[in-house]
């Protein structure tokens, strides 16, 4: 039944909105909590995380919601405040750089080897989520390699369903691959959209970020894959949008839809 997930929503969109305010907008739209971007000029900013998350935590709480995850430093400073709110897992992305993928991964891999010791220390987790383009990486055959050698117990991967559509890659095949390292599963959509006209030289696309029933990706697959599964844990919606004056329609719509695809039958 629909008891056996939480479902979350990054709350990146209403970066200025006063928490008391964003607690209520978020407990009526229908999450259970949210992912919390730890960024300058949030509510929350890197530098005051050591009394702003467990604050935080505590504001929300009225509201009955968590705070499942955040996106933000892996300083100690941060750990340390997770570890204090209650806050199990920080998202984390690698970008490839100019010196190609497999050097980038190789500073990937020290980077999680130097976490290490944090996640052990204060029982957080990192959670490394695939992305579209020079990323670290696109596919869920990339995130494995990347995290295979460490403990699930402290470093795994969050798999986003949007940037696994767009890298053409079948949601059932990314799911199995990552299943043993899976702590989280984001739900957004997508597509690629032609931004150069026939008579271009060469063609361009781009991404249009749109609501859950209209991109690339299948929620209904992910859902029954994740059902099949026995999946339990946190499905959280991201808010992208590239009509961002109509994020709050669009949520509210897609927090609806993916309720209603876990309901079991």
């Amino acid at each position: 039944m629909e008891g056996r997930y939480s479902f979350s929503v990054f709350t990146k969109p209403w970066q200025k909105m006063p928490i008391p305010k964003l607690g209520e907008f978020i407990k009526n739209l229908g999450f259970d909590g949210i992912e919390f971007p730890v960024r300058p000029g949030y509510q929350v900013e890197p530098e005051n995380v050591k009394d702003g998350l467990p604050k935080l935590v505590k504001q929300l709480k009225k509201f009955g919601l968590e705070i499942y995850s955040i996106a933000g430093p892996t300083d100690e400073a941060t750990f340390s405040a997770c570890a204090e709110a209650g806050i199990p897992i920080i998202r984390v992305m690698y970008t490839v750089g100019p010196d190609g993928y497999l050097a980038s991964e190789k500073r990937a891999q020290e980077n999680l080897d130097s976490l290490l010791p944090l996640c052990e220390r204060y029982g957080v987790r990192v959670g490394v989520q695939n992305h579209y383009g020079p990323h670290i990486s696109p596919n869920s055959s990339g995130l494995l390699r990347l995290v295979e050698k460490y403990d699930p117990k402290y470093i795994g991967i969050i798999w986003d369903a949007a940037h696994n559509a767009l890298n053409g890659e079948e949601p059932e095949l990314g799911l199995d691959i990552v299943w043993s390292y899976l702590y989280m599963v984001n739900l957004k959509n997508a597509f690629w959209r032609r931004v150069t006209g026939p008579e271009a030289k060469v063609v361009r696309w781009d991404v249009y970020w749109t609501s859950g029933r209209q991109g690339l990706a299948d929620w209904p697959r992910v859902a029954d894959y994740l059902k099949k599964r026995g999946y339990e844990g946190v499905i959280c919606l991201t808010a992208e949008y590239t009509a961002k004056e109509d994020v709050d329609r669009l949520i509210a719509e897609d927090i609806k839809f993916a309720r209603s695809l876990f309901m079991e039958e």
